[in-house]
């Protein structure tokens, strides 16, 4: 976290709010920004990522992943491009990895790739207010516009949730105007929103664990299957085109004394898979009570109904498509 920051967030004397907040202002200071610059950076990244980073502009940014050449992710990012420049979001946790990954393949390409975690600070607002006390936002998903220096990226979600990504003073200047009208949450609660919404991370505890389309991907938007080649693709394409996918994506409800981890696996009486049911992807405790959890598992689980943490003596799984369903998948 920028040290100029995380002072003035301390100095505020700020109170998390509960997580029913209609309006909702939140520190996203738990997810990192990778630069990408030079002459190659989009020829680069192309080879690289599982979307057509030709599609990135000033004005729209993308989700994409990073995979092994089995197809199973490194990391999922929000990217974004700001002053001719593209950033790549995704959790602090799993930055240092990431970059050390992508400069090995840099080799004689004009390109240069840094943490820009410290320079830019990224901060959540949430609910119907957003349009009243930001004066303008982009209607669309992933759709960007800047005001000044501060970029307004729409993420997923109704209502609209919006991410203000700026350099410290500014977004100093907007968190003070924000705090006086909107009730300020922690991180936890944008969290429980992508796990609402469906739109799932990857963390250390599940770096090289899933292909993309076991993570709905390919509904996101976030896999093009004609920009050509890129690390993993041919693994990625023979399951679109020999459908192959058995397992997807679902939000799950449960009610325990404590959430499991990302990464731990489930169980299923009626799987038969030497892999298992599945596995958590994320997991956040639900206002309304218990956990809220991504899993990624077996469409035949899903359809038995008959998902459990752990093992046969785990507590129910109450399962539910995301937003989006699976009609585009």
């Amino acid at each position: 976290m920028n040290n100029d920051w995380n002072v003035f967030l301390q100095q505020q004397n700020l109170e998390h709010a509960g997580v029913q907040a209609d309006c909702a202002l939140c520190d996203l200071s738990d997810l990192g920004l990778i630069r990408i610059s030079g002459e190659d950076a989009r020829e680069f990244l192309q080879g690289q990522l599982t979307n057509d980073i030709g599609l990135v502009d000033e004005h729209r940014g993308q989700l994409s992943a990073l995979c092994d050449h089995k197809g199973r992710m490194f990391a999922l990012f929000t990217i974004f491009q700001r002053d001719e420049q593209l950033y790549l979001q995704l959790p602090l946790e799993r930055l240092s990895a990431i970059l050390t990954r992508l400069r090995m393949f840099v080799l004689r390409s004009k390109v240069t790739l840094e943490d820009a975690t410290d320079d830019l600070v990224c901060i959540g607002l949430l609910g119907d207010c957003a349009g009243d006390l930001l004066g303008q936002v982009p209607q669309e998903v992933l759709q960007q516009i800047r005001q000044d220096d501060v970029s307004l990226l729409r993420m997923p979600g109704e209502p609209g949730r919006v991410q203000l990504i700026g350099s410290v003073q500014n977004i100093k200047n907007r968190w003070q105007k924000l705090a006086a009208k909107a009730s300020v949450v922690n991180s936890d609660f944008w969290s429980l929103q992508n796990i609402q919404q469906g739109i799932p991370s990857v963390y250390n505890s599940t770096s090289e664990t899933f292909i993309p389309q076991t993570l709905n991907l390919q509904i996101l938007n976030a896999i093009s299957f004609t920009k050509g080649c890129y690390t993993g693709q041919e693994v990625i394409a023979r399951m679109k085109y020999l459908g192959q996918t058995k397992r997807r994506m679902y939000i799950a409800h449960f009610d325990a004394a404590e959430g499991p981890m990302p990464g731990e696996r489930l169980f299923s009486a009626s799987s038969k898979s030497a892999q298992g049911a599945g596995q958590i992807v994320d997991v956040s405790a639900d206002p309304a009570g218990g956990f809220a959890a991504l899993v990624m598992i077996q469409i035949a689980t899903a359809e038995a109904n008959d998902l459990q943490l752990e093992d046969a003596q785990g507590v129910k799984m109450t399962l539910t498509e995301p937003p989006y369903g699976f009609a585009a998948g």
